[in-house]
This record gives C-alpha cells, sequence and structure tokens, in this order.
C-alpha cells in the first residue's frame, strides 16, 4: 500500500510538470515564421554634421519586411527568406529589394542581414534576459536585454495586447547621446525600431555636433 500512494504520487508529479510544460509561453509567437507575414514601415534615417551643409539630413522610404518560402540553409538548418522591398515615400516607385535569412534555431531568433547573422531574440522571452547580438559575427560585443514581456502598447494608433522590448544602449554623458531599442508584437514581429548614436553638447540631446538616427513607423501588417 505505502508503495502504491508513493507511486501515485510521483505520477501526479510528473504528469503536473509536463502539463507546466505544454503550457508554458515560450515566446515564439514574437518572431513569426509564416510564409507571406509582413510589416511595413514608414523609415528615417537621420544624418548630423554641424561642419556640413545641410546640418541635418533626413532619408525617408517605405519598407516592406515579408516572410518567404522555408528552405535549408548551408549548414543544414530550416530557414525562411527574407524580403524586404524600399518604395519611395512620394511616388510609390521601387527603388530596391534585397533578400536576407531568418530562423529560430536552438532557442534564438536570427536574422541573416548583409551576410552579418545577428540573434534578434532568445527564448524564452523573459524580463532582463540578456544575449549578445553579435554573438555569430565578427562585430564588437553588444549586449541587449528584454526590457519587458506581454506589455499592452498602441504603435502608431495600433493596438497590440502583447509586446515585448528589446532594450540595446541607453548611455548618456556631457557629450554623447545613445538610446535604441526595438518593439516586438505577438503575431507580427518587429513593429517598432529608433535607434540614436548622437555626440552633443553639454547635456543637450538637441545641441548635435554629429550623429545618425533610424526610426522605423508601423504603418501596415498582415498576411498575403
Amino acid at each position: 500500500m505505502k508503495f502504491f500512494v508513493i507511486f501515485s504520487v510521483l505520477l501526479l508529479f510528473l504528469s503536473a510538470c509536463k502539463k507546466d510544460d505544454q503550457e508554458m509561453d515560450m515566446g515564439y509567437d514574437y518572431f513569426p515564421l509564416t510564409e507571406g507575414t509582413y510589416v511595413t514601415y514608414r523609415v528615417q534615417e537621420i544624418f548630423h554634421d554641424k561642419d556640413l551643409i545641410p546640418q541635418h539630413d533626413t532619408i525617408t522610404y517605405i519598407l516592406k519586411r515579408q516572410i518567404g518560402e522555408e528552405y535549408i540553409d548551408n549548414i543544414g538548418r530550416k530557414a525562411h527568406k527574407l524580403y524586404l522591398t524600399y518604395t519611395n515615400v512620394v511616388t510609390g516607385d521601387t527603388l530596391e529589394r534585397r533578400v536576407w535569412t531568418t530562423l529560430i534555431d536552438q532557442g534564438k531568433g536570427e536574422v541573416i542581414e548583409e551576410n552579418q547573422r545577428k540573434i534578434r531574440m532568445v527564448f524564452a522571452v523573459r524580463t532582463g534576459k540578456k544575449w549578445d547580438l553579435n554573438a555569430y559575427n565578427t562585430d564588437p560585443t553588444l549586449e541587449i536585454s528584454y526590457a519587458d514581456k506581454d506589455k499592452a502598447r498602441i504603435i502608431n494608433n495600433f493596438s497590440f495586447d502583447a509586446t515585448s522590448k528589446v532594450f540595446y544602449k541607453d548611455y548618456f554623458t556631457l557629450v554623447d547621446y545613445q538610446k535604441s531599442s526595438e518593439v516586438y508584437a505577438k503575431e507580427v514581429g518587429l513593429v517598432k525600431r529608433s535607434f540614436k548614436d548622437l555626440a552633443i553638447n553639454n547635456f543637450d540631446t538637441l545641441n548635435i555636433r554629429k550623429g545618425t538616427e533610424l526610426h522605423y513607423l508601423l504603418i501596415d501588417y498582415g498576411k498575403e
């Protein structure tokens, strides 16, 4: 009887563990790889240099990122093509098309951008979890982390019940201002990107000597 009771308790414990594993949300929905899924942004690239004319120059265009077909990459992993289409914001004419690669492998959401392999997300998604964006390329180490998880946000009038913010940099001194982050939404992917790397004067973030900015403004998403 004693053995039967112990065995029953053990079975209940293992069943509960299995259920917890099955119900655990790893956060893969933040990095969708369904073919046809797309997100479109209005992108601004801003260049600052007080020694040039103009001192502040802005380039604006439309960028559509769409998940393409699955294939096996050169090291035998299942991957998807990632199609990028750049469009003139005024005329709608196509400016350029590129093909990158995206995949989830060993708990990491990767994007191979111009042959640079970058770890954009890691799983499970957890607030405070850290990793090296450039662990698989030759760029300098850049430790990034999750600032939050499953947070409701409104991005350019689009309402999302669950988003997660990836924190890159927040560095502020007398002469430097670096602030960068990305936001991902479940079932959609990247919905916001903002990078600033500026040389400033006297703690004034509006008194810029030199630097660059990159901002993605979400304007559409869906599946085709």
